[in-house]
C-alpha cells in the first residue's frame, strides 16, 4: 500500500513532491509561453500571468532555470524530510507527516487541474483551430477571486472525502487548499491597478 511506503521511508514523499513541484514550473512557463504567443490576444489578464508575486518575475521573462525555484524546492524538500524525521522515524504523530504530504501534494494536483485546462485553451487560441472569437479581460481582482473559489471548491471535495475516509492526507489537502483560497481572497482586496495596459 502506497501509504506504507510513506511511513518506511521519506523518498515516497519527496519524489512525489519534486515531480509535481517540477512540472507545475513546466506547465506554467508552457503556458505563459502560448500566453505571450497570442492567446492574450483573445483573453488578457491584467498584471502578470502568474498569481504568486514570488514567482511573478521568472514567470514574466520565461525564466525556465530559475533561482527561485530551485531555492523554494531545495527548502520544501528539507523541510518535509525534516518532519518526517521528527514524526515518523521517531514514532511521534506519525500523522502530521501525513497531513503535511497531503497539504502539498493536494495543493499541486489541484494547481495542476488549472494548467491542464490553460494549456488546452491557449493552444487553441494560438492555433486558431478552435474557432474561438472575441476578446475578455480579467482586472486582477476578479481573476483572484475566481482562483479563490475554484481552489476553495477543491477544498470542500476534499473536505468531503476526508469526512468519508478519515484520511490525514486529504485533511491535509483541505486545508492547505482552504488556505491558499483565503491568501488568493486576500490579495484581490489588497490589489492595486497597473498602469500598463
Amino acid at each position: 500500500m502506497l501509504l506504507d511506503a510513506f511511513y518506511a521511508s521519506p523518498w515516497p514523499g519527496l519524489v512525489m513532491w519534486a515531480v509535481l513541484y517540477t512540472s507545475d514550473l513546466v506547465f506554467t512557463m508552457t503556458c505563459a509561453r502560448l500566453y505571450q504567443q497570442g492567446a492574450r490576444e483573445f483573453v488578457r489578464f491584467e498584471g502578470s500571468y502568474e498569481i504568486t508575486p514570488y514567482y511573478q518575475n521568472d514567470v514574466d521573462r520565461l525564466r525556465l532555470f530559475s533561482p527561485r525555484f530551485f531555492a523554494a524546492l531545495a527548502a520544501t524538500c528539507a523541510l518535509q524530510g525534516l518532519m518526517w524525521y521528527l514524526t515518523m522515524s521517531t514514532g511521534i504523530l506519525p500523522d502530521v507527516y501525513v497531513f503535511a504530504v497531503g497539504a502539498m501534494v493536494l495543493t499541486e494536483l489541484t494547481i495542476h487541474v488549472r494548467h491542464v485546462r490553460n494549456l488546452f485553451l491557449f493552444r487553441a487560441l494560438v492555433s486558431g483551430d478552435g474557432g474561438i472569437t472575441g476578446h475578455i479581460e480579467y482586472p486582477r481582482p476578479i481573476m483572484l477571486r475566481l482562483s479563490a473559489i475554484e481552489i476553495a471548491a477543491f477544498a470542500g471535495l476534499y473536505a468531503i472525502l476526508y469526512i468519508v475516509t478519515e484520511s490525514w492526507f486529504l485533511l491535509g489537502g483541505t486545508v492547505a487548499c482552504l488556505s491558499l483560497a483565503i491568501n488568493h481572497l486576500k490579495l484581490s482586496r489588497t490589489h492595486k491597478p497597473s498602469l500598463a495596459r
